[in-house]
């Protein structure tokens, strides 16, 4: 698979504070990316919920990204409920670096693993901005690295060194998804970054092709299951780390 490597600035990593989870919406429409945001795609955003049964002032999402398909995959469910559904699939617009996790500053990697959304960004250096927790304590127990690199987000601009870029028309959706689903109380919105779609099939290819790399199988053999559970149920996985950075779900 062939991977544009383009050399581009840091991203703004400016977090953001709120007195209540009542008020982010507002303050979020503060800014004029946003505003624009709004007025190109909530019509959009209202229907797509409407149509599977869901509304924006209750709605909570789950973002679920696969490297080597370039796609990224949106779910949403009521925020009283458990099971979410596929609502958006998006395309990845650019990449780099190859399959296989993030482990130091400078690999130009994207991360695997599972993550969530720690900050939100209206006026990034690349137009909107979802940041994602990356290096998360498995990254901090798997790495060898002293520096591990950090400033990984959901962005426009249609750029990466490591990030999962999107063109500034679709960032503006899934922002705003991200925005509803803070306002309705969901401060952890979680992202999965799979190598790719782990289905049996595929994981069996992909471990005859990396079959010289055990390390990298094992810890794919892991993300798998995280994958199969997630496949099943279509519910938020209750993740924790163990000693050696493996995921227990």
């Amino acid at each position: 698979m062939k991977f544009t490597i383009l050399l581009i600035p840091l991203l703004m990593t400016i977090p953001f504070v709120v007195c209540s989870q009542e008020n982010f919406l507002a303050q979020q429409r503060k800014y004029a990316r946003v505003r624009t945001a709004f007025a190109e795609k909530n019509e959009i955003i209202v229907d797509r919920l409407k149509q599977n049964g869901l509304t924006s002032d209750s709605v909570h999402i789950l973002i679920v990204a696969f490297k080597a398909e370039k796609q990224l995959e949106l779910y949403a469910k009521k925020k009283t409920e458990s099971t979410c559904k596929k609502i958006a699939v998006y395309d990845i617009c650019s990449s780099s670096g190859e399959l296989g996790p993030k482990r130091q500053k400078g690999d130009r990697q994207v991360p695997e693993g599972f993550y969530h959304i720690d900050r939100f960004n209206p006026f990034s250096n690349f137009y909107l901005s979802l940041g994602i927790n990356y290096p998360n304590p498995s990254d901090r127990k798997k790495s060898r690295a002293q520096r591990l690199g950090g400033d990984i987000f959901i962005h426009g601009d249609c750029v990466t060194i490591g990030c999962l870029p999107m063109t500034d028309d679709k960032i503006r959706e899934i922002y705003l998804y991200a925005v509803y689903a803070r306002n309705n109380g969901q401060t952890n919105i979680p992202v999965y970054i799979f190598p790719f779609r782990m289905t049996e099939d595929n994981f069996e290819a992909y471990k005859q092709k990396y079959r010289q790399n055990q390390e990298l199988i094992a810890f794919w053999t892991n993300l798998k299951t995280g994958f199969d559970k997630f496949e099943t149920k279509k519910e938020a996985l209750q993740v924790s780390v163990n000693k050696d950075g493996d995921y227990d779900f």
